[in-house]
């Protein structure tokens, strides 16, 4: 027994001895440093990935040959002779517009530039470690051309979940997928705020931004390849693959409280008046210089699953976020950006399983608790004096809690076939708690906190994909067909009953008005509401479980006519249980003029299905302006109010995409121009509030979701980007450009009023989507240990029309000089960041800097705003300057 252990120390020293570590370093054929490059020791499933400075370690074998490979570069094989090898990949194209990309073609040989429609590639990696930004719709925002998000204030759900679109569309007619699977979707559907209104949404903040290895973008109409949504575009998110490392981070970072403006004395968050964010809402502590600080902590890591290229991926990330506080109006103390304290896992894993057949699944869990201002409560009925004296602002807080898991089997026969068959599922849940609040009707004996109840939706998506490329046919040809079957369910349910119910004088919920009364307020003469103030209560009535499925089968095909011409085509059919069949097509085209210019373009039909919410959501709520307070029900489209006001059974949305661009490449400059058009028949929308006084439902309005208005939205997106290494200094350039109108050609109220219907205010928000003009100019410098990058974005100027819109005419003259009055300009501003970065050692790195460095605010409004505060959130949000340091690892 003791020789064989003396053997396997002897045999387990000599192959500790005959292993040896190679360092060096990886760059691209302008001498820039490539981060994320895989590199294996062949025949094993040993393998790291570079650095941010492109730099890698690994121990092999004696005799071990290492494969450098990454994606749009040749991969490289060589033997480890040596102790340091450094390598240039060429690419098969320049900088990350050449990348191979998944989403657009299913011709896994296309890449970017080649393609017939523009795709943006983002470098997750690169990015996040050049910059401040926490979340990915935040990150977009500054990255991609043609992206807008930005966190709300006064906006219910909408303040914990960030509505984004693409071309100033809305924020559900962009698709987002997973590594070519299809995400679900938020359960909130937005109902105030300044962009997204009656529009749900991919909540793209609950995907850990560790876990990206990059993103993909298509700036074009999809519908006929991808189903439903994506009628602006589509997002694809590809989750990390490396293994053998672990990277991550630690960052911190804070705003500057200074907000700028002449704000009258005494307004919340001057430098001696600050709301105390601890308490119930009415009561102020000290001045605070900074707020909003934040708190994220990141890890990655891989690991090799045998030695066919198998692997497990797997990251988890926390985030803490505090609020923020700005002015707000005196009926609005409460102003600014939520609270978040979130917990993100993700998976992403490939198993081999055979020769040729692979099991691979991924997916993730996130968990947010979040707590953000509601209105301030400064009316006698709604404001008990012996629980909240002078007034009070309720607080909404959620639990959001997003789940999804992808699991599927893809193999190659050996024809050549591609085959996937896949199975995804995931599911989103809304809880609402309700604190610094209180029932009025229930005078001083009602508690300050309520469980107000919530909603969910849960999707599941079956698919069937082939595809085989030909390479015998013509110059190319890439042939892929495939079936999916989808379920989704929408549900609503009730809080507890003192969130929702009115009590008379006894303290007894009322049931029959006729013989119970709430209690007078003193001051008003006017009965006490009851509910949650700040967010009623889902009530046993509103309480939804309704279901849907959707079967769709697609072809699409691209043929490489010749060398330079390119042709790509596909049709898509859809029958939805609830509404109807549709047929959508597409064609694209590409031609090289040169081998450095490319010219394409594409026209399509495309669709998109109401959601679920926007056909069974409901729910009744106190609207506040500077005016007064308003108690709305939001009735569903198959109510039996919707239908007395003539309100039509909801249909998909219809739209016409067309494009048409460019493309040139020359050593170190990469350009793309891509003009666009997008026409949408019948688009879904929240309308005003109609008179419900004499409906006897105790409310004063009703609005509803309608296909309201038909849009023609036309614009250009821009992509300039260049790079050069001098000796050992390595700049970079990239200016990003959207140009984008969007106008309203038809209001469909049939005999309904218009300005009640849809009326100037409301094709205000709906045009305010985006600004028509967003343009950004990213530099990077790189020497050795150290990195800088500027940007600079530009956000041109928005209009919208705010509360004055429900005023009397004939206090403003005439229709037109109300408008006028109305009309709020926020004027075009320009945000600039800055970041250094240092390599404190081959595995640390500090990165600190600044966004919005000069403290840039929009334009100051008066007292009419949608939000109450001094500003609305339509261009880049209303924080103000933004610190941080970032220490980030690579072992």
């Amino acid at each position: 027994m003791k020789k064989i252990a003396l053997l396997m120390l002897l045999f387990n020293i000599s192959f500790v001895f005959a292993q040896k570590e190679i360092t060096g370093v990886v760059k691209d054929n302008s001498g820039t440093a490539l981060p994320g490059v895989n590199i294996f020791e062949k025949g094993t499933n040993n393998g790291v990935s570079t650095d941010a400075e492109g730099t890698y370690k690994i121990k092999v074998q004696e005799g071990a040959t290492l494969v450098f490979s990454y994606i749009g570069y040749k991969s490289i094989t060589k033997e480890a002779t040596n102790t340091t090898i450094d390598i240039v990949l060429a690419a098969e194209g320049e900088q990350e517009l050449q990348e191979v990309q998944i989403v657009g073609s299913r011709n896994s040989k296309r890449t970017v530039v080649n393609s017939a429609v523009p795709i943006d590639i983002i470098d997750v990696k690169t990015v996040t470690t050049q910059s401040g930004k926490l979340e990915i719709n935040e990150l977009l925002q500054y990255v991609a051309p043609s992206f807008n998000a930005n966190k709300q204030s006064g906006s219910d759900g909408a303040d914990h979940v960030d509505p984004a679109s693409l071309r100033g569309m809305g924020p559900d007619q962009t698709l987002v997928l997973i590594n070519g699977k299809r995400r679900h979707q938020s359960s909130l559907i937005n109902l105030f705020g300044t962009r997204g209104r009656g529009n749900t949404g991919t909540d793209l903040n609950a995907i850990p931004a560790s876990s990206i290895k990059r993103i993909e973008i298509l700036r074009d109409g999809a519908a006929a390849q991808y189903g439903s949504d994506a009628i602006a575009g589509v997002i694809n998110i590809v989750l990390n693959d490396n293994i053998n490392e672990l990277t991550g981070a630690i960052s911190f970072g804070t705003y500057n409280t200074d907000a700028k403006g002449d704000f009258p004395s005494g307004t919340a968050n001057t430098k001696d008046f600050r709301l105390d964010t601890n308490g119930n809402g009415n009561s102020f502590g000290k001045n605070k210089q900074f707020d909003g600080a934040s708190t994220k902590i990141t890890a990655n890591y891989g690991i090799g699953l045998g030695k066919k290229g198998g692997y497990v991926n797997l990251t988890g990330e926390f985030l803490n976020k505090e609020k923020t506080l700005r002015p707000g109006f005196d009926f609005r103390k409460g102003f600014g950006e939520a609270s978040i304290t979130g917990v993100n896992f993700t998976g992403n894993l490939l198993l081999p399983v055979s020769d040729k057949i692979d099991f691979y699944a991924f997916g993730g869990t996130n968990h947010r608790d979040t707590d953000a201002y509601a209105f301030t409560r400064n009316d006698g009925e709604r404001v008990v004096e012996s629980i909240y004296p002078g007034g009070f602002t309720p607080r909404i807080t959620s639990v959001i809690i997003d789940n999804s898991i992808v699991a599927g089997f893809k193999t190659k026969t050996s024809s050549g076939w591609n085959i996937d068959l896949s199975n995804t599922y995931g599911k989103n849940v809304f809880d609402y708690t309700i604190k610094g609040t209180l029932n009025a009707s229930l005078e001083s004996a009602s508690p300050t906190q309520f469980d107000a109840g919530g909603h969910s939706l849960s999707q599941n998506t079956i698919n069937l994909d082939f595809s085989k490329n030909y390479d015998s046919v013509l110059e190319g040809m890439n042939l892929a067909f495939g079936a999916e079957y989808r379920t989704e369910n929408f549900e609503i349910f009730a809080g507890e009953i003192g969130s929702y119910a009115t009590y008379d004088t006894n303290g007894n919920p009322i049931t029959n008005p006729a013989t119970q009364s709430a209690p007078i307020d003193p001051i008003s003469g006017e009965p006490r509401p009851g509910g949650s103030q700040g967010f009623p209560g889902y009530s046993p009535k509103n309480v939804v479980d309704e279901s849907r499925s959707n079967f769709s089968a697609y072809a699409d095909a691209e043929f490489d006519i010749t060398e330079k011409f390119l042709v790509s085509t596909a049709v898509r059919f859809e029958n939805y249980s609830d509404f109807g069949s549709t047929i959508n097509g597409k064609i694209s085209s590409r031609y090289k003029i040169s081998d450095n210019i490319n010219l394409r373009g594409s026209v399509s039909t495309g669709f998109r299905a109401p959601s679920l919410a926007q056909i069974y959501y409901n729910t009744s709520f106190t609207n506040f302006s500077s005016s007064g307070a308003t108690e709305v029900l939001l009735s569903a489209n198959d109510s039996p109010v919707t239908k007395a006001f003539g309100i039509e059974s909801l249909n998909e949305e219809k739209a016409v995409n067309a494009s048409l661009g460019f493309t040139v490449t020359k050593g170190n400059f990469t350009a793309t121009i891509d003009g666009y058009m997008i026409n949408v028949k019948d688009r879904i929308v929240l309308t005003g509030y109609f008179d419900a006084s004499s409906l006897g439902l105790n409310v004063d309005a009703a609005q509803f979701f309608v296909n309201g208005a038909d849009t023609k939205t036309k614009g250009l997106d821009v992509v300039l980007a260049w790079k050069k290494k001098f000796g050992e200094n390595s700049f970079g350039a990239t200016l990003t450009g959207n140009v984008n109108h969007m106008e309203i050609t038809d209001v469909k109220n049939g005999s309904l009023d218009e300005q009640t219907f849809f009326g100037e205010r409301d094709k205000a928000f709906l045009l305010a989507s985006a600004p028509e003009s967003k343009f950004g100019l990213n530099l990077t410098y790189d020497r050795k240990w150290f990195n800088a990058g500027l940007s600079f974005t530009r956000f041109s100027e928005v209009k919208l029309l705010d509360y004055q819109m429900y005023e009397d005419v004939a206090d403003y003259g005439s229709f037109s000089d109300q408008i006028s009055a109305a009309t709020d300009t926020y004027s075009s501003k320009m945000v600039t960041d800055l970041t250094l970065g240092f390599k404190l050692s081959k595995s640390l790195k500090l990165s600190v800097g600044g966004n919005n460095i000069f403290n840039i605010y929009p334009d100051q409004q008066d007292d009419w705003v949608e939000a109450g505060g001094y500003w609305d959130s339509v261009q880049m949000g209303f924080n103000g300057a933004y610190y941080y340091a970032r220490l980030g690892f690579n072992f």
